[in-house]
């Protein structure tokens, strides 16, 4: 909740004053101890915190996610385990989880999806990153159009589907091997492209620095690159694009 929406439940009656200071107490951030939840980062930059959840202790999860859910109606994590969803499912039962994009959330029901993202991939070992990005710019409030396993290896599968690309304000393009995939789209269309090195390739390929050198070596322009397997970090760059394209439409 951010502080209009307070002011305005105190104006109408619907909560107290009472109330309403408990609830700024948590602003501008919940202090856990072991974590420092940032609540109004939706008010400042339009997308709420979201959890990294690889790594954290299990008590510590659950509580995070139960915090976030609390203050901001929905919660998306990242990098999660099947373990963790049954972990977060004992104290939050809506909770869903895809094991391709490892992604764990709770999502606003009837959601408005707006604009268009493109997210495409070389190849299909590439999707789950891809999901990864597809899915975060949907949390996000994206419409997201899907179009894998489109590599350079048989470029007449991207070129057959030229027309779903120009139709988008954004292109994030998953790939790895040589990573040529994002040049190559970035070279069709007019908008911006985020490349997306995966680390699918044989040894030299080094774990996705071989796309990764590629895309930041493009001779294409308009293209930007997020690190190795950075799915999330490409879905919420789409999604600024694209609500800046669709606000000046």
């Amino acid at each position: 909740m951010d502080t209009r929406e307070l002011l305005n439940l105190v104006r109408e009656g619907k909560i107290s004053v009472e109330e309403a200071e408990r609830e700024l107490k948590d602003l501008p951030y919940k202090d856990l101890g072991y974590a420092k939840l940032d609540i109004h980062r939706k008010l400042r930059s339009g997308f709420p915190e979201t959890v990294f959840c690889q790594g954290k202790p299990d008590a510590y999860l659950i509580q995070i996610f139960k915090t976030l859910y609390e203050k901001n109606g929905q919660v998306l994590g990242t990098r999660a385990s099947a373990e963790q969803y049954e972990l977060v499912k004992t104290v939050l039962p809506e909770i869903t989880y895809d094991p391709i994009s490892r992604i764990l959330k709770i999502e606003e029901e009837n959601k408005e999806k707006e604009g268009c993202i493109v997210v495409c991939t070389g190849g299909t070992a590439d999707i789950p990153v891809a999901e990864e990005a597809a899915q975060t710019a949907e949390f996000f409030g994206a419409q997201v159009d899907r179009i894998y396993d489109v590599g350079v290896a048989g470029i007449h599968r991207l070129l057959s589907q030229r027309h779903r690309l120009e139709k988008a304000n954004c292109i994030i393009a998953a790939a790895g091997m040589e990573g040529a995939l994002g040049t190559v789209v970035a070279g069709l269309v007019e908008n911006p492209v985020i490349a997306v090195p995966t680390s699918v390739g044989y040894g030299a390929n080094f774990h996705g620095l071989s796309a990764l050198l590629t895309m930041i070596n493009s001779c294409a322009n308009g293209i930007s690159v997020v690190n190795i397997d950075n799915g999330y970090g490409a879905g919420y760059l789409g999604t600024q694009i694209n609500r800046l394209a669709v606000r000046k439409k």
